[in-house]
C-alpha cells in the first residue's frame, strides 16, 4: 500500500488533490485560496459563516474554517511554479514515505468530503481527534437528496434524534451533516 501510494505521489503529470498550507494571515487580501482560484486552480477550503464587526455594524461573512488549510486539485508540475513564486504557500508532506512527499487526498474521498459539505447551509466541522469511536455508528450511503451518492458514518449527538452523517478526510478535517432518515441505506 505504501509503496503504490508513494509511485502516485511521485507522479507529476497525474491530476491530484495536494493538501496545502497557506501561511498568510486570516485578514490577508489575497489568500492563497482566492490566488490560486484566480489563476484557474481548483481549489477546496472548508469554509464557515461567522459575524464580524465592520465599522461597528456587525456582518456574516464565509472564512475558511482551519486558517492554513486548503486542497488544490491539479499536475505537480503546474502547482510547483505557484508554490515556488508566493513564498507563504506550501505543500503538506506525508509522514512516513519518503523525503518531500506531498500529501494527496484520493479523488473519491475528496469528492465524498465537498459534496458533504457544500450541500447543507450549515456544515458542522469537527477536529478528528475530537471524536471517539462510540460516537461514530454504522456505515451509510446516501440515496436520493442533495447528498445523493455521498458515503460515510453515522454520527450520534447526545441529546438529539437527528442523524448526522459524518465525512472526513483523516488525520486533517472532519464534518457532520444533517441527513435525511429516509435516504439512509446502511451499508456492510
Amino acid at each position: 500500500m505504501l509503496l503504490d501510494l508513494r509511485e502516485n505521489c511521485q507522479s507529476v503529470n497525474a491530476e491530484r488533490w495536494f493538501v496545502m498550507r497557506d501561511l498568510k494571515r486570516w485578514n490577508a487580501l489575497l489568500p492563497a485560496w482566492r490566488q490560486l482560484g484566480d489563476a484557474g486552480f481548483e481549489v477546496f477550503t472548508p469554509m464557515q459563516e461567522v459575524l464580524v464587526s465592520v465599522k461597528g455594524a456587525a456582518r456574516r461573512v464565509s472564512r475558511p474554517y482551519i486558517q492554513d488549510l486548503l486542497f488544490v486539485h491539479s499536475t505537480r508540475d503546474r502547482l510547483d511554479p505557484e508554490v515556488a513564486k508566493t513564498p507563504t504557500l506550501q505543500y503538506r508532506y506525508a509522514k512516513g514515505l519518503g523525503y518531500k512527499t506531498p500529501m494527496i487526498v484520493p479523488d473519491r474521498q475528496m469528492d465524498n468530503f465537498v459534496k458533504a459539505v457544500t450541500a447543507v447551509s450549515t456544515p458542522v466541522y469537527i477536529c478528528p481527534s475530537e471524536v471517539t469511536e462510540s460516537m461514530v455508528g454504522s456505515s451509510v450511503r446516501v440515496i436520493g437528496g442533495p447528498l445523493e451518492g455521498c458515503d460515510g458514518r453515522l454520527l450520534s449527538v447526545q441529546g438529539t434524534r437527528r442523524k448526522r452523517l459524518f465525512v472526513t478526510i483523516p488525520n486533517l478535517v472532519a464534518a457532520s451533516v444533517e441527513v435525511e432518515p429516509d435516504y439512509l441505506q446502511i451499508m456492510k
